[in-house]
C-alpha cells in the first residue's frame, strides 16, 4: 500500500527569520539593554562564598556541587561542603515602571533554591552552625549586599552517601534566597517616540 501522505510536501519557505529589535520604534523582539542581576557561574561563586562564611568552613571546602571537570572528592575524615542552584522561581506578574524617553524597567521577585550538603566527620555540627547563621541579622544585612534576602530554609535531613566503598556523614538543607530582577528594555515612551503601525 503506497502512502497517501508521500504526495504531500509541506513547504516551510513562508517563513521568516525572527526579527530582533533594540527598541519599540521598529518592529520585532525586544531583548534587555542591560541586566544587572548575576548568573551562571559569577553567581554561584557568590552564594559559594556566602555558604563558606556562614559555615566556617577552609578556603576550597564549599565546591560546586556540577563542574564540567569534576575534581577528586576529598577523603570521608575531611568536612567539606557540595553547594548548589536547584532551582529559580519568579512571580508571574512583572511590572513595567520608570518610562522615560529612552526606555522601560521590567521588575519582578525571583526566588533562587540552593542545595547544601555537608559532609565528613563534623557534618552535623558545621550544618547547624550553618543553619544557625542564617538567621543571623547582620549575616543577612551583609547578603543584602548582593541584592539578596533569605526566604526559607528547610530542616537538616541525614543523608548518608557511599564514597569509594565507605560511609560518609552528610547532611543536608534547603535555602531559598529572594532577589528583585531589574532588566531595561527600549521600550519607548508613546509621548516622545514615533507612533508606527506594524502589520501586513
Amino acid at each position: 500500500m503506497v502512502l497517501a501522505s508521500s504526495r504531500h510536501i509541506v513547504s516551510f519557505s513562508h517563513l521568516t527569520e525572527a526579527r530582533v529589535s533594540n527598541d519599540s520604534t521598529a518592529p520585532g523582539y525586544l531583548t534587555p539593554v542591560s541586566a544587572t542581576q548575576a548568573y551562571d557561574e559569577t553567581l554561584e561563586r557568590e552564594l559559594s562564598q556566602w555558604a563558606r562564611a556562614l559555615s566556617g568552613l577552609p578556603s576550597g571546602m564549599v565546591r560546586p556541587r556540577w563542574t564540567a571537570t569534576q575534581a577528586a572528592l576529598p577523603a570521608a575524615d575531611v568536612n567539606w561542603c557540595g553547594f548548589g542552584i536547584i532551582g529559580f522561581t519568579a512571580d508571574n506578574a512583572p511590572a513595567f515602571v520608570r518610562q522615560t524617553d529612552e526606555g522601560n524597567q521590567l521588575w519582578r521577585h525571583e526566588v533562587i533554591e540552593t542545595l547544601a550538603s555537608f559532609y565528613g566527620p563534623q557534618s552535623q555540627s558545621i550544618a547547624m552552625l550553618f543553619r544557625d547563621g542564617l538567621t543571623v541579622e547582620q549575616n543577612n544585612e551583609t547578603l543584602k549586599t548582593n541584592e539578596l534576602s533569605l526566604a526559607d530554609y528547610s530542616e537538616l535531613t541525614a543523608f548518608p552517601e557511599l564514597i569509594n566503598n565507605q560511609w560518609v556523614r552528610r547532611y543536608d538543607i534547603t535555602v531559598r534566597l529572594r532577589r528583585k530582577v531589574i532588566r531595561d528594555y527600549g521600550i519607548k515612551s508613546l509621548v516622545e517616540a514615533p507612533v508606527s503601525f506594524f502589520g501586513d
